[in-house]
């Protein structure tokens, strides 16, 4: 008789839904090999954390907000703003939306086509071509910005605001008004 709840009990379990046990596992593993290859192709870079103190009843309660630049090294680069109770969630947040504002920019070789000079609020940023072998001369935000662009040799000087947000908004919007030489070329000529 107990044999035969054994027995019972066996044909049960094959009964069940073996999707189920995948709920368990995790996500799909499909999936996975997506979201690999993306965080693959993108580095990310921590520029700044804020800590924020609010005061309640019983003491004070921090929260944080992260500031994260996302590039691929080919001239793709994004900027993620994230905030939360933890460090490693307000980061994790600002990955995701800076690969979601993920924008490109013309690049001519290793440098960039022409100078730019651009404001953000508070900020005005200005980014010059420089010839090979120069490096990156710049501040530590604007410099992670184009580092994560791919443009190895450029000079720029942030000439007002020292907040770090505007720093790379201006930055952004310096980038993005660079415009492809020979196309402007062509456009002029016809």
């Amino acid at each position: 008789m107990a044999e035969d709840k054994n027995a019972r009990s066996n044909k049960k379990d094959e009964g069940k839904n073996p999707r189920s046990s995948k709920k368990d596992e995790g996500k799909n593993p499909r999936n996975n090999k997506k979201e690999e290859s993306k965080s693959k192709d993108f580095e990310e870079k921590v520029l700044f954390i804020n800590r924020c103190a609010k005061v309640v009843k019983g003491g004070r309660r921090f929260s944080f907000s992260a500031l994260v630049i996302v590039g691929n090294g080919k001239g793709g680069v994004g900027m993620g703003f994230g905030k939360a109770n933890e460090v490693v969630d307000a980061v994790t947040k600002a990955v995701e939306d800076g690969k979601k504002n993920l924008q490109t920019f013309e690049l001519e070789g290793d440098t960039i086509p022409h100078d730019a000079i651009a404001t953000a609020d508070g900020a005005k940023v200005i980014i010059k071509s420089a010839g090979k072998g120069t490096g990156i001369v710049a501040g530590s935000q604007i410099r992670a910005v184009l580092e994560m662009c791919g443009i190895k040799d450029v000079v720029a000087k942030s000439l007002a605001g020292n907040n770090p947000c505007n720093q790379v908004r201006a930055t952004f919007k310096a980038l993005s008004s660079l415009k492809n030489r020979k196309k402007t070329l062509e456009a002029r000529m016809a």
